[in-house]
């Protein structure tokens, strides 16, 4: 029988080298597990909003403070971010734009579309 090398039995990230893309797959992930927990509050408010004035008030005072803004903000930034790499990842399935340059190029996209989309829709609802 052979002797066994002293190494991991399988990689982790301790040994990957982190780069750009490997960065927003992971973002990838969490940005789909915070749409998860917003479309639970979202439940919650259209649930509230069913169920009367009363019910919308304790939603309203919930969100209408500096947490419930931060939490506004990172779910629109978390849905921009999911929709635009989900985007890049059907371009991938259609066999485009996966060497290396692509990949890191179409990574910058992604990341500029979503602050931008994330900032216009914010500036657009101040506004109002």
């Amino acid at each position: 029988m052979a002797t066994r090398a002293a190494r991991p039995l399988s990689p982790h990230l301790q040994i990957y080298r982190w780069y750009f893309t490997m960065a927003l797959s992971i973002l990838h992930r969490i940005s789909g597990a915070v749409l998860v927990v917003g479309l639970v509050l979202l439940s919650w408010w259209l649930t509230a909003l069913a169920r009367g004035p009363e019910a919308f008030a304790v939603v309203r005072a919930a969100i209408d403070n500096v947490l419930g803004g931060l939490v506004l903000f990172g779910f629109t930034l978390a849905l921009f971010y999911h929709m635009l790499n989900g985007i890049r990842h059907l371009v991938w399935d259609a066999g485009l734009g996966l060497d290396r340059e692509s990949a890191q190029r179409s990574g910058v996209l992604v990341v500029v579309g979503t602050v931008g989309l994330t900032l216009l829709v914010w500036a657009i609802a101040l506004v109002k």
